[in-house]
């Protein structure tokens, strides 16, 4: 990956990144679709949604129901995903140690809302790390794929997207982040490190290495 200078910022996705929360979303969401009458393999939702914003979801979902959502249809669904969260969420594995190591100053930029964000940190004892550099979708008109969460995380940090890397996990987050001008650290953990590829990106599939690529820059 070429670079012209080392980057001033490190810009973290949370879930699949901080949070090893994607694959207990995606066995959460084949429950609510085939309570909403739709039976689909977990392989097809990980393909589909991972990364996605809500927008993207939700459009899904319509799209493989055949039928248009009803306002608040999600609402019966919410403490399905809080209890698979308060129960089984763990930190990916090696972010602790990585973080350690990283002398960067760094932010968390998400398509997750504030509330689950500071939940999904506070249980894997990530808070305290971020806490008051912590982005979310919420805060911008788009979520990913679109850059703006990346770049609202650059402008409240006050540093230039291209002296910006992301560590992302996802095909969306990663097309954010490229959208933004900003260089990738693609953690191929669910995704596979064929799918994350392409222009300023680097694959990775071990978190503990994440420092010294970084370092390397």
């Amino acid at each position: 990956m070429a670079v012209a200078r080392a980057p001033e910022l490190v810009i973290f996705d949370c879930d699949g990144v901080l949070v090893d929360s994607e694959l207990l979303a995606a066995r959460v969401g084949r429950r609510v679709l085939a309570d909403l009458g739709c039976e689909v393999s977990l392989d097809e939702i990980l393909e589909r949604f991972v990364g996605a914003s809500s927008e993207v979801y939700q459009a899904g979902v319509a799209e493989m129901l055949g039928r248009p959502l009803e306002p608040g249809w999600e609402l019966p669904y919410r403490a399905w995903y809080a209890e698979a969260f308060r129960t089984e969420l763990r930190a990916v594995p090696g972010i602790h140690e990585s973080l350690a190591l990283l002398s960067l100053p760094t932010c968390v930029a998400s398509n997750s809302g504030h509330a689950r964000i500071r939940e999904s940190l506070h249980a894997t004892g990530m808070l305290s790390h971020f806490d008051g550099r912590i982005f979310s979708a919420e805060d911008v008109e788009r979520g990913k794929p679109e850059p703006d969460v990346y770049l609202w995380a650059a402008k409240r940090m006050g540093v230039a997207p291209a002296d910006c890397v992301v560590v992302e996990d996802s095909v969306f987050g990663v097309r954010a982040a490229r959208a933004a001008g900003m260089r990738v650290f693609a953690y191929a953990g669910l995704t596979s490190a064929e799918r994350l590829a392409g222009e300023r990106t680097m694959t990775f599939d071990r978190m503990t290495d994440l420092p010294g690529l970084i370092a390397a820059l």
